[in-house]
């Protein structure tokens, strides 16, 4: 199926590169709006928006099959009280921006899916979280999720679809999360992090492009949805898998005190490696989405398997 067009808000990050080179052969045209300029192509045009008033942007909207929002400060930073506020401005500014275009629309997008995190769960390690049954977690980063749902789900956008796509934490080779987990394998400081028991919920960067097709296409699916691979992976098996697919034995652990240390000196929170994500995408399952990659040891032969 050709679509007319695919509409990227916030699409030059690693995400949005994804995203567009799946879309660039499957639609007549892919647009980014972007703070800043870049050079089209054939079928992928930047357009240049701040995210924050209406502009000429407005009318890349009209007749678009999907609209995905990526926009939103990186959260690998430490919660200080300005990076906090930005971290939540850079997310609810935009997606209410958003909204209130596409309310006014003659023609606005089919679908509109705005990434969110699966994040938004608590701490687990007893069951897996799903959307009917998960439970909320709390601190700073739940509170951004929410935050950000809410003032995604409160625009009124009547003739649009709505999903919030609580994305895992993508593997891919060009950026995002495995690179430096690779690049802690090659320094020999590959092992365990914390306890090593933390669930990692995963997905292949190709299953979260192939999955917001499968989204399109079913039109009864709307609201939350989870996008993580069904099978999640403790933190040390992970680091193992990466170990043994790159050739390397062994890896030295990083214990929380350490990861403590470390994390101030690199500007981030132990959170983002110590807290357990473990998800499961029951609603994709249920309508019959069937992902490309189900075993993290598998994805990771794949991304490791790509020439760049």
């Amino acid at each position: 199926m050709k679509y007319r067009k695919i509409v990227l808000a916030g699409g030059n990050g690693y995400l949005g590169r994804v995203f567009a080179n799946y879309y660039k052969h499957l639609a007549e045209e892919v647009i980014i709006l972007s703070r800043k300029e870049k050079k089209d192509t054939d079928t992928i045009k930047t357009i240049v928006w701040d995210g924050c008033n209406e502009g000429e942007w407005v009318k890349s909207l009209d007749g678009a099959d999907l609209l995905v929002n990526l926009c939103g400060k990186n959260v690998n930073s430490r919660y200080t009280k300005e990076n906090q506020a930005e971290i939540i401005s850079s997310r609810i500014i935009p997606t209410t921006l958003l909204g209130n275009v596409i309310g006014k629309l003659q023609d606005p997008p089919k679908l509109w899916i705005n990434i969110t995190s699966a994040t938004i769960y608590r701490h687990a390690e007893d069951r897996a979280q799903d959307e009917e049954t998960g439970e909320i977690g709390y601190g700073f980063s739940i509170d951004v999720c929410r935050k950000w749902e809410n003032s995604f789900f409160d625009t009124n956008t009547p003739l649009t679809r709505k999903i919030a796509l609580r994305m895992g934490i993508v593997l891919g080779r060009s950026d995002g999360a495995f690179p430096r987990l690779l690049n802690l394998v090659k320094f020999g400081m590959g092992g365990k992090q914390g306890d090593g028991q933390q669930y990692v919920s995963w997905v292949h960067e190709q299953d979260a492009a192939r999955c917001t097709e499968w989204l399109i296409q079913h039109e009864e699916l709307q609201g939350v949805i989870n996008c993580t691979a069904p099978e999640a992976v403790k933190n040390t098996d992970l680091m193992t898998e990466i170990r043994k697919a790159w050739g390397i034995p062994f890896g030295l652990p990083a214990p929380a005190w350490l990861l403590e240390i470390g994390a101030a000196m690199i500007g981030t929170e132990t959170e983002l490696i110590l807290k357990s994500r473990w998800v499961y995408p029951k609603r994709l399952l249920d309508t019959g989405y069937s992902f490309l990659f189900t075993k993290s040891a598998h994805a990771i032969k794949d991304i490791l398997s790509i020439r760049l």
